[in-house]
């Protein structure tokens, strides 16, 4: 969906209401369905190394070793995680230490332990298991996840406390729709959407100050560039989807954002189907975009990132030294070379690259793009750009400072240009890109669209294949990425 968001130069000055909330320090948010989840994974673990621990300190020495233990084990923790899930204990609000968890819990337990036994003698295999075994785990079982979840407490109210479990939502349109939609979020119990703001294009005439208590903290352009200096997650209309033109028109300066994007559907007058919906605890809206990677994705990426680019970093550490080596031999001045470039959510980053200019005639800004025949271009830097040896010190950013992935869409420089023009004048929706980390390579380093960007249909085709990555992601297009990349580096005829 094409925009025209402005660029952060020209970004609008925010609110002093909107300045403060702005500058206020937040953590980083924490998913509930991947805190669920780990949730699972430790409790299997606790399960099995307790079920182990006994059958090693007492079954062992008194009966000697016996295979059929380990599938009990096996057993009772894959049947503990469903009868906990039936008990419905692995959600945010059991985790905050209501004493029904705790009793939740034991009873599941024992219908485990219950359902071992019946399965057990209707087997006829009872007397393979020391019942000395089994009562102990019960006995211990029960007392070590209690002890966890007593832990997992304390950690999710400093969680709760610090704001990570909570979704930071903007509603958009301060009138009565607005306010209806507001109460309607606050009235719920449990609730972990917290309303910061809320945000109109219209005039104070039309819209209010405030809006059920929350004040109106500017238009949707500032919302645009509220989202980038705060954590944002969530953005609700609460406009009727009779507003279509007025909606689309705040799609379009919204969607460069990594957020989630929806409109309530508590003033429609038209009903849907229900599985049309979803829901905002009991407030139905409709999907309108979602956070490209998010939840258990998340945490794929960051693995994804960390283990094959600690392996790749190992692996070009040899090629590293000797072309920090050419470079010191061929011209003065140091090996690495820091430039500003713009990351997750037009956020500024610094990349690391091998030097590859004069060290008087380096372009920190990349005002002027290198050309064939670029007379700022080293010997060395010729052929380490050609072949793209220049970018590896950036594996130093995914692997430590975390701010480069991989594969993703390519960080430029801050004043690249395309035909004179900026990258976001020349091309709409050009920030959309930025709605995930950038990356070392990517799906338009592949099919061709790397090196220099002098015109404007170069630098549409190249966000055209960024986008596109961005809503088909997936672990296996970023292998199919990499695994492309060398043959793509091969084809160097865009590359000076």
């Amino acid at each position: 969906m094409p925009q025209s968001t402005p660029r952060i130069d020209d970004a609008p000055s925010l609110s002093p209401a909107a300045a403060s909330l702005a500058e206020q320090h937040y953590e980083p948010a924490l998913s509930p369905i991947v805190l669920a989840g780990a949730v699972r994974l430790i409790e299997v673990a606790i399960v099995v190394l307790i079920g182990f621990a006994v059958y090693v300190s007492y079954v062992v020495p008194a009966h000697g070793f016996a295979w059929h233990y380990f599938a009990a084990v096996a057993g009772i923790a894959l049947l503990a995680v469903f009868a906990f899930q039936v008990a419905d204990i692995y959600q945010v609000q059991a985790f905050r230490g209501h004493e029904k968890q705790y009793m939740r819990l034991a009873s599941a337990w024992s219908v485990v332990f219950l359902v071992a036994i019946g399965v057990s003698f209707f087997a006829k295999s009872g007397d393979h298991f020391s019942r000395v075994w089994l009562g102990m785990f019960y006995v211990l079982g029960l007392f070590a996840l209690i002890a966890f979840r007593r832990a997992l407490f304390l950690l999710v109210r400093r969680w709760t406390h610090e704001g990570r479990l909570e979704r930071r939502t903007v509603v958009v349109g301060a009138d009565a729709n607005g306010e209806t939609l507001i109460n309607s979020l606050a009235s719920q119990r449990d609730s972990d959407v917290r309303v910061i703001g809320v945000f109109d294009d219209r005039g104070d005439g039309r819209a209010s100050a405030t809006c059920a208590g929350i004040p109106k903290l500017g238009t949707v352009d500032d919302l645009v560039e509220f989202a980038r200096n705060t954590r944002v997650d969530l953005v609700i209309f609460s406009l009727p989807v009779s507003a279509e033109s007025r909606i689309l028109q705040m799609l379009k300066k919204l969607w460069v954002l990594p957020v989630d994007i929806r409109l309530s559907a508590h003033t429609n007058k038209l009903r849907y189907r229900p599985r049309s919906y979803s829901y905002v605890g009991n407030v139905a809206v409709l999907d309108i975009f979602d956070k490209p990677i998010a939840d258990w994705d998340v945490v794929m990426k960051w693995l994804f990132d960390k283990i094959v680019g600690t392996i790749a970093l190992i692996c070009a550490l040899p090629i590293m030294a000797v072309v920090a080596l050419a470079i010191k031999r061929d011209s003065r001045g140091p090996v690495f070379f820091k430039q500003k470039r713009y990351g997750f959510n037009n956020e500024l980053i610094e990349i690391w690259k091998f030097r590859s200019m004069y060290i008087d005639q380096s372009d920190a800004s990349a005002s002027k793009l290198v050309s064939k025949g670029d007379s700022r271009v080293t010997r060395v830097g010729r052929f380490i750009r050609k072949t793209s040896l220049d970018e590896l010190p950036q594996l130093f950013n995914v692997v430590f400072a975390g701010n480069l992935s991989l594969v993703g869409p390519r960080p430029h420089a801050l004043q690249a240009k395309a035909e004179n023009r900026l990258y976001d004048e020349a091309v709409d929706g050009y920030f959309a890109r930025h709605r995930v980390k950038p990356g070392l390579t990517g799906w338009a380093q592949i099919h061709g669209w790397r090196g220099e960007t002098n015109s404007q249909e170069k630098i549409q085709r190249r966000v055209e294949h960024d986008l596109y990555y961005i809503e088909n992601w997936s672990i296996l297009l970023d292998l199919y990425i990499l695994a492309q990349t060398p043959f793509a580096l091969i084809r160097t005829e865009n590359a000076y």
